[in-house]
Formats: structure tokens, C-alpha cells, sequence
């Protein structure tokens, strides 16, 4: 491990669990060099407060998801597919504002967001279930009897995670990983159009996945603000991230597919993300819970 530091006494210290913690030689590098200033480690109890918060916004969420789904599922059930994919969307942004919880939601991710990619069959694969299989009959021309089963098996499923949420946990060390993942997830499956099962909204997508990402650095910068010299430009980047996203709706709200965006348009909201991933991407070193 090479590191770089300034003048100064230095040793290692290893911390085991079930064991006291063991503290290496003194080293002291000579000279008057000023080193990178150090990072106040943040500790389990400082994210239990922000965890907690989350775990609320998340739980708020799921309550308004569960009424979303029950009006597609009704949609369909009716016959009305027009209202039914009007409703898909807003019902799935909600979902995707959800991300720094998505390892906490266990099987019910996959269950209710999960890709073809994998599974035996692709999209005509019998496993794939939840929004982005609604997406693709609804905008593929499939008919209400089949509709109806996974519309009905989306709401049963969001329902079952909505009534596990209260009794779940979400793992401290996700709260400032998914700054950064939800984001990077976005950039590779939504930006890329990989995600478009029809609907052409992956733009809508991200634009959800930034809001994710914002709530989160909400519930952190108690922590982050005293920490973290460069969190202004985290919001710079984000905001002119969203700003591009938005200038992409046609004056109904409609969203540009990716596949029509023009090359300048594309290669500007690229850049933007990417750029916004860089700034983000210190926030998991720095909120990783240090033993002390």
C-alpha cells in the first residue's frame, strides 16, 4: 500500500473484531511537508440518524407506489390500456426514486424491477415479472388477459414489500455507496437506452434516479458539508445533469426517446452524468463507518 503523506509520526493501527485493537511501530517522515488533510471518520452512530430518515422517505414512498400500482392494475383489469400506460410512469419513477434501498428490498427488486437480461427466454422468459415487463406489453401490443397477470402479480408484489418495509434495515454502509451507484446505474442502463422497453422514458428515469440521489445527500450533509470541499460542485453537476434531462420534454411532457436524441444532446448528457459520477464518487470512502 503506497500512500502520500506530509512531515509527521505515523503508525498502523489494525482493528479485529472480538480482539483489542493492535497498534504497529511509530514511523516519523522528517521534513515540513504539509500531507492531504485528513477526514474526520464517520462512525455507525453517525449514520444511524440518516439512516433512519431514509428508511422513512422510503416507507413514504412505498405507501404512494402501492396506490400507483392498484390504478394500473385496475387499468388493465378494465380494458383501458391507454390510461393504464399513462399511469405506468409515474408509478414506476417513484419505484426508481427509491435506490439506495434496492439491496435492502432483497428478491423484491428483481421481482419488481428486474431485467430479462439472463434469464432463460429474454423477455419471453415466464420469470420476468414487475415494471419493465408491464412496459414491454403494454407498448408492445400484447393483449388485457395477459396484461392483467402481471399487472396483478406487480401490485402483489409491491403490497408484500410495502407491509415487509417497517421490520426492514437498510445497511449503513449503503446510505453513501448508492450516492454514487444509483447514478453509475443510470448512466450504463438508462442513458444507454438499455432499459427501453417501449415506453422511450429512460430519460424520466434518470431524472427520478437524480432525485434519489439528492434525498440522499440530504439525509448526509450534516455529515458530508464538514467533511467534503468538493459537495458544491456535487449539486453544480447534478443540476446541470437535470437542467439537459428537462430540456429534452416536448411541450405535452412528452420525453424524448435516447435513440432520437441528437448527438450533441447525447454527448452533453453523457458528459454531464459522468461528470457528476467523479464528484460523487468520494462520498462512499468518506461515509464508510470507521471503527474508533
Amino acid at each position: 500500500m503506497r500512500l502520500d503523506v506530509g512531515s509527521g509520526s505515523y503508525a498502523f493501527r489494525c482493528l479485529f473484531d472480538d480482539y483489542d485493537p493492535m497498534t504497529g511501530p511509530t514511523v516519523v517522515v522528517g521534513g515540513h511537508v504539509s500531507g492531504t488533510p485528513a477526514i474526520l471518520p464517520i462512525t455507525d452512530n453517525d449514520l444511524y440518524g440518516p439512516a433512519k430518515e431514509y428508511h422513512a422517505y422510503v416507507a413514504a414512498g412505498l405507501n404512494t407506489l402501492v396506490s400507483q400500482t392498484g390504478v394500473v392494475a385496475a387499468d388493465i383489469r378494465a380494458g383501458n390500456l391507454g390510461a393504464a400506460r399513462t399511469a405506468w410512469l409515474p408509478a414506476h419513477l417513484t419505484y426508481e426514486r427509491l435506490g439506495a434501498a434496492y439491496d435492502a428490498f432483497g428478491n423484491f427488486d428483481d421481482e419488481i424491477d428486474g431485467r430479462p437480461d439472463g434469464l432463460v427466454g429474454g423477455i419471453d422468459s415466464p420469470r420476468w415479472t414487475g415494471f419493465y415487463r408491464l412496459e414491454y406489453g403494454l407498448w408492445h401490443g400484447q393483449g388485457v388477459p395477459e396484461l392483467t397477470a402481471v399487472a396483478d402479480t406487480l401490485d402483489a408484489d409491491v403490497r408484500a414489500l410495502n407491509a415487509s418495509w417497517p421490520s426492514t434495515e437498510i445497511n449503513l454502509l449503503d446510505i453513501g455507496l448508492r450516492t454514487h451507484e444509483i447514478l453509475e446505474n443510470a448512466l450504463e442502463f438508462q442513458l444507454t437506452g438499455h432499459d427501453d422497453y417501449g415506453s422511450g422514458t429512460t430519460l424520466a428515469t434518470t431524472q427520478a434516479n437524480i432525485t434519489g440521489t439528492l434525498e440522499l445527500l440530504t439525509v448526509l450533509h450534516p455529515l458530508l458539508a464538514p467533511r467534503y470541499p468538493g459537495l458544491p460542485a456535487v449539486y453544480t453537476w447534478l443540476g446541470r445533469l437535470s437542467s439537459l434531462l428537462n430540456n429534452n420534454r416536448g411541450p405535452n411532457g412528452q420525453w424524448n426517446p435516447v435513440s432520437q436524441l441528437s448527438v450533441s444532446s447525447g454527448e452533453q448528457i453523457d458528459a454531464a452524468c459522468s461528470q457528476a459520477l467523479e464528484v460523487l464518487a468520494p462520498i462512499a470512502a468518506i461515509t464508510e463507518p470507521r471503527i474508533t
